[in-house]
């Protein structure tokens, strides 16, 4: 339990910042520009490590971490739960609307049924000209 404490700080410490950000409100310009600077910080990141991979693997030992591979797959861990979850929030808010949507057509399509018939229970549709759905 107590070999490499950093990565493991570190990796626990990121799964909760993951964690708060997802449990926030995504409206709004702040979300966005945070979600821009991780992006920039992220091709930063990937730019570094590419062209000088041996600053990665500096980075890893000084986190308990042998390889830098090793730190770059936990790293690409963490990232990868956080898409899932974000993915699975915005699913989730997409199937709300639909939802949402379903209704109230199903409620104007009843509203619309009761209006086309009169008090006798015959449908007035057949003597009228067909109504135009526009809303």
């Amino acid at each position: 339990m107590l070999d490499q404490p950093v990565i493991k700080l570190v990796l626990l410490v990121s799964v909760v910042v993951v964690t708060a950000m997802l449990t926030r409100s995504t409206a709004g310009v702040r979300h966005q520009a945070v979600r821009r600077l991780l992006l920039v910080a992220f091709v930063v990141l990937a730019a570094v490590a590419i062209l000088f991979p041996r600053v990665l693997t500096q980075v890893a030992q000084l986190l308990g971490v042998g390889r830098g591979a090793d730190l770059l797959l936990y790293g690409l861990t963490v990232v990868f739960l956080g898409y899932v979850a974000a993915s699975y929030r915005r699913m989730r808010q997409l199937e709300q609307q639909v939802t949402t949507l379903a209704r109230e057509l199903a409620l104007r399509a009843a509203v619309h049924d009761t209006t086309e018939h009169d008090t006798t229970g015959h449908d007035t549709a057949q003597h009228e000209p067909p109504r135009s759905q526009e809303t």
